[in-house]
């Protein structure tokens, strides 16, 4: 299977991109999901909500709202390119914006899973025993929880590596700069002839989604392993 050096650049391209979006995403997710998790507030359900509104809402909406926000002429995206030159529209780094927006909500929804799931008597007693609410996330909730965090940023990279409606409406469809696998294989079904590179670029997508979803099965059950011999 020979790939056209446009094609090495979209699956390259890709693959930055849905690594970017899921490591800046994963902290937010993190803390996140404990607030969720473990915390009652006021505004706990719209927080919730909003957290989950890019599922319901068509991606192109999303789309939209990220360009309205964080365009060249958006507030927020004026704010960012005056004060630190950082530019999201038509670049490859709005393409990483989107996929982390439109990922969030499945990472979150995994690690508040894993969080739930642990006994509070634990925290508890770490707590008892004189550990600040920071320490015993660091020493018991998050470790406990690694599984679940692990199988949301699996996610949340599967999830990003196929975004197509919210990272069009955004960034376009820029070969070498915005130009994902996705996008890639639309492009492709848009002229005559584009079948044989959308079947590669196909293929090399659902390669790379088995690979992560193996090595995260892998990881987990590693890490499983080492939790029941402590």
């Amino acid at each position: 299977m020979t790939f056209t050096p446009d094609e090495i650049t979209a699956i390259w391209l890709s693959l930055k991109v849905a690594t970017a979006a899921t490591l800046a995403s994963l902290p937010l997710a993190i803390g996140v999901a404990w607030l969720l998790a473990r915390r009652d507030f006021f505004g706990k359900a719209l927080l919730n909500g909003l957290v989950h509104l890019p599922l319901v809402l068509p991606p192109v909406v999303t789309g939209y709202l990220l360009l309205i926000g964080f365009g060249k002429r958006g507030p927020i995206g004026q704010a960012l390119d005056a004060c630190c030159g950082i530019v999201f529209s038509f670049r490859w780094t709005g393409a990483a914006l989107a996929c982390a927006v439109m990922a969030f909500p499945l990472v979150v929804r995994a690690i508040r899973l894993a969080i739930e799931s642990i006994d509070p008597k634990l925290e508890a007693a770490a707590s008892t025993l004189g550990a600040r609410p920071v320490l015993v996330f660091a020493t018991i909730t998050l470790p406990l929880a690694i599984p679940g965090i692990l199988a949301g940023a699996i996610l949340g990279f599967a999830k990003a590596l196929g975004e197509f409606g919210a990272t069009i409406t955004f960034v376009s469809n820029i070969p070498g700069e915005t130009q994902t696998i996705a996008t890639s294989i639309y492009s492709y079904t848009q002229v005559p002839g584009g079948d044989a590179g959308a079947i590669r670029l196909t293929l090399v997508s659902v390669a790379i989604a088995m690979i992560a979803l193996m090595a995260s099965e892998l990881l987990a059950r590693r890490i499983l392993r080492k939790a029941s011999d402590l």
